[in-house]
């Protein structure tokens, strides 16, 4: 009978220590959660800022070469011809 108590009290024990541990993993899980949500806004908050200056340097490069720099002059025409076509499309379906 004593060693049925010995076994019943070791296996409380270690009961125990696994609900002890259960503890800390649901609590590094919910830290590790947390960081997780941090750094897919910091990620997103990147992407936005990438994808602005992106487009601002697009723009930028636009303007230049609108201003008469030799080097893009070819890729200012095809995009003033996309501009009027574009403009001949909406015109058109306006018309109509």
């Amino acid at each position: 009978m004593s060693h049925l108590k010995e076994i019943v009290g070791s296996l409380e024990n270690k009961v125990s220590k696994l609900v002890h541990r259960l503890e800390g993993v649901k609590e590094n899980s919910a830290l590790l959660s947390k960081e997780l949500d941090e750094a897919k806004k910091t990620c997103d908050y990147a992407k936005s800022q990438a994808t602005y200056w992106e487009e601002k340097y697009n723009a930028l490069k636009l303007a230049q070469s609108m201003l008469g720099s030799d080097e893009n002059t070819t890729e200012a025409k095809l995009k003033i011809n996309t501009l009027i076509k574009e403009l001949d499309y909406c015109i058109g379906a306006l018309s109509k």
